[in-house]
């Protein structure tokens, strides 16, 4: 850059005296003259772009007058289209697994305060609790005679809870400090099998499911409240942890349904074509919540309008069988029969990335952590894996110019991300064949049903054949 266009440079009026001496058609003058001029120059200060040490950075001046430089539009095309290809570059999400398992693993749980902590079960009974930040087993046991089905920590992070097909609801100690402590500290017989449980935010209250939804205190060895709706039973159970009063669970007759613990019966209950596996509530908006379905899909609904769901998440080619949302509450985790993990925006159909590998096999339970940074996958092949919720993002301390650099480029494909190109490769994703192949016929079937509708409206009277929409389509009733 010449210093006329250099940022720093200014422009300064500085005085000199000049003499001369007069001449006349070649002869000298007996006298001289002294004149103060003023000439503009243009000064440097050092300080402005010199370095101080030989590790400091090279300071380059730069002017922002836009007439200095002129097609800025393509210029920043550019710098967008070669962000979002080393996006994809450095897509590199899978960090590691915890093996020691010896059969599927069933359950997990976080703990509420330390990120390092999580706690998993598996179908053999089996509990253990790691280290994340080591990647290393600290405690194992078995816990429950069969399939350990549920587990869930205290709000205080001292102590976990967990349900098997025992009929038992013990509650162990996190940290163990002597060999007393290896014992459940409480043991809860239940009448039928439990097979989920979840924890209030702040009071000692849990909920269970089975043939009914029961209410517990710590304290009591019988529930504190029953509630029943006509259903054989519940698989899932999950309390808000917005409006801690309201709980909701997924029933075998295809029913979502609704509780609010101050009450002495259930609140509302909306059915479904197909069951519901899972169901997790926004921690950021009280009244959403997501269901992963049979069919393949997950719906976003609001409490307050049970008619339609707010959203229906497409993408996966096979029953979903778990969900999580991120801390933020903007996004989600599913895991799916299909083998894959996708990660959904809460307010768009189609998910944003999908990570899978080729020894992962059907998933069981999905995990968010809660720095928004990692999620953690179990599955039935007896391993837990780590992935970064954002593929492409660099773990580790980043320093100022990294981090402005990071921003500047995500500013750039958020401006172009409507242009072809970029969104192409935005979304390109490599899957198994066999995802593929299932995308293409499931594709296949929908044109063909949306194509036999259209068929069918055209060749009948008016209104005879209305048209519904995909969020009508999957719910059949709602009762109150």
């Amino acid at each position: 850059m010449s210093p006329a266009h250099d940022g720093t440079a200014v422009l300064r009026e500085m005085t000199f005296e000049l003499s001369w001496a007069v001449t006349n058609y070649g002869q000298k003058s007996d006298c001289c003259t002294m004149s103060n001029v003023k000439i503009k120059v243009i000064s440097r200060n050092p300080e402005d772009y010199l370095r101080a040490t030989k590790r400091d950075i090279h300071k380059l001046p730069r002017n922002y007058d836009p007439s200095l430089h002129p097609l800025e539009g393509p210029r920043e095309y550019v710098r967008a289209l070669n962000a979002v290809k080393l996006e994809r570059v450095f897509a590199k999400p899978f960090i590691g697994n915890l093996d020691g398992h010896s059969d599927g693993v069933s359950s997990l749980a976080k703990h509420p305060s330390r990120l390092a902590v999580l706690a998993s079960g598996a179908f053999d009974g089996e509990i253990r609790l790691w280290d994340l930040a080591s990647r290393k087993c600290t405690r194992h046991f078995t816990a429950h005679e069969g399939w350990v089905r549920s587990l869930c920590f205290t709000p205080d992070g001292k102590h976990f809870t967990s349900v098997g097909d025992d009929k038992t609801i013990k509650t162990w100690k996190s940290a163990v400090l002597d060999e007393e402590d290896g014992e459940p500290t409480n043991t809860l017989l239940s009448m039928s099998v439990v097979s989920g449980i979840t924890h209030h935010r702040s009071k000692p209250i849990f909920a269970t499911c089975g043939e009914q939804c029961q209410l517990w205190e710590s304290t009591r060895s019988e529930p504190v409240k029953v509630f029943k709706w006509g259903v054989d039973s519940l698989h899932h159970v999950a309390f808000n942890q917005v409006e801690t009063n309201l709980l909701a669970s997924c029933a075998s007759d295809r029913s979502i349904i609704l509780y609010d613990f101050r009450e002495s019966g259930p609140l509302r209950k909306v059915v479904m074509e197909l069951r519901s596996n899972a169901l997790s509530w926004n921690p950021m908006e009280a009244f959403i919540f997501t269901v992963a379905n049979e069919d393949y899909n997950l719906y976003t609904f609001d409490v307050r309008k049970l008619k339609q769901p707010v959203n229906v998440h497409m993408d996966h080619t096979s029953a979903v069988i778990d969900v999580d949302y991120s801390p933020t509450g903007r996004e989600f985790v599913a895991g799916s029969y299909d083998k894959t993990v996708r990660i959904f925006e809460s307010l768009k159909g189609h998910s944003r990335d999908v990570y899978h590998t080729k020894r992962m096999q059907r998933l069981t339970c999905v995990k968010w952590s809660l720095d928004n940074k990692y999620i953690l996958t179990g599955s039935d092949e007896m391993n837990i894996r780590m992935w970064k919720a954002r593929a492409s993002e660099k773990l580790g301390v980043l320093k100022p110019r990294e981090r402005t650099a990071l921003n500047y480029a995500e500013a750039l494909k958020e401006k172009f991300s409507s242009h072809p190109q970029i969104k192409r490769i935005a979304r390109h994703r490599h899957v198994p064949k066999h995802i593929m192949n299932a995308q293409k016929e499931l594709k296949t079937i929908r044109d063909k049903n949306r194509r036999k509708d259209a068929n069918r409206r055209t060749h009948s009277k008016p209104g005879a054949v209305p048209f519904v929409s995909e969020r009508k389509k999957h719910v059949v009733k709602e009762d109150q």
